[in-house]
């Protein structure tokens, strides 16, 4: 057909090509996702905003990739694999068909990186701000989804990567901290979901720290209804993270969009994990334990004092 209204000419032109066999080539109203035997299906979403999540004229490709990446982090979180995806695109009428051919290009990147495939989906006009949703799918060994409940008093706190280099990033991305290697702000833009570490019989809990290190360990700890301690110093800071100064811990702490893991380990299935974690290329690092004590998480200074560190995360509300 030709002549298409332009929401349709860009779904030809730039969203066909990235639509799995379950997509259907996003001729039909709905995707079909086949049964797969022993599996269960994992699914979440999450949306971005500019001017909230990014910055307007942050480079579309990586807005793609970071969008795909923060809702693989969530499946990496409960140990599932991915499989697909549906994505809502609100954008404002004056967007150029540059951006979106940006915008497809980092889908298109990512998608053979991870081993997905777009699904279908909705594009519609907006006054503004351009907004983005992404519904992810992914399927795990029935039973064997990692979920939030579960840490006991005595498993150890591990954390996957380093902490807190995303919301230095994002000081940096605003001219608020010097950044010479770029290493900040390429974690703000780019994160890395922890996929390729397998956590299934290791880990008894975790969660992904998209709103911060304290906050999102606080999830596991209500969960549970147990409470943690951990200490500051043993957090894994980058060598960039590190150059900003101790003035910025609290920050790195408390900060989100790392999209590392967070996670509950009983003490003897610790080799476990840094043998995993050695296999997979992914650094893990103990940095405190679970006790049975009510469900809060306590942060110790280099002295063994209690770190005052306000909200502990971020919130949209």
């Amino acid at each position: 057909m030709t002549n298409l209204p332009r929401e349709f000419a860009l779904i030809e032109k730039y969203f066909r090509p990235l639509a799995g066999p379950a997509g259907l080539a996003l001729a039909d109203d709905a995707a079909i996702l086949p049964a797969i035997p022993g599996r269960e299906w994992v699914i979440s979403v999450d949306a971005m905003v500019a001017g909230v999540h990014f910055l307007a004229d942050d480079p579309p490709d990586l807005i793609a990739r970071k969008l795909l990446r923060v809702n693989l982090s969530d499946l990496a979180a409960m140990a599932a694999q991915p499989f697909g995806y549906l994505l809502t695109l609100a954008a404002p009428v004056t967007t150029p068909e540059s951006w979106f051919a940006g915008f497809a290009a980092g889908l298109a990147e990512d998608q053979a990186r991870f081993g997905i495939a777009l699904l279908g989906g909705d594009t519609t006009a907006t006054p503004g701000p351009l907004m983005l949703s992404l519904t992810i799918f992914g399927e795990v060994a029935a039973g064997r989804a990692l979920r939030r409940a579960g840490a006991q008093p005595g498993d150890e706190v591990w954390v996957s990567g380093t902490i807190g280099d995303a919301v230095l990033g994002l000081l940096a991305r605003r001219g608020e901290l010097a950044d010479p290697s770029g290493a900040l702000l390429r974690r703000y833009l780019l994160p890395e979901p922890r996929l390729s570490l397998p956590l299934a019989g290791i880990a008894r809990a975790g969660a992904d720290i998209s709103d911060g290190l304290v906050q999102d360990l606080g999830h596991l700890c209500r969960a549970g209804g147990i409470g943690a301690v951990i200490e500051a110093q043993a957090v894994p800071l980058s060598p960039a993270a590190r150059e900003a100064g101790s003035d910025y811990l609290a920050r790195c702490l408390t900060g989100g969009d790392d999209y590392e893991l967070v996670l509950a380990v009983p003490p003897d299935r610790a080799a476990a994990l840094q043998a995993a974690a050695a296999t997979s290329g992914v650094a893990v690092t103990r940095i405190g334990h679970f006790r049975a004590d009510p469900a809060r998480v306590v942060v110790l200074d280099a002295e063994g004092g209690e770190m005052a560190l306000g909200p502990g995360g971020w919130s949209h509300f």
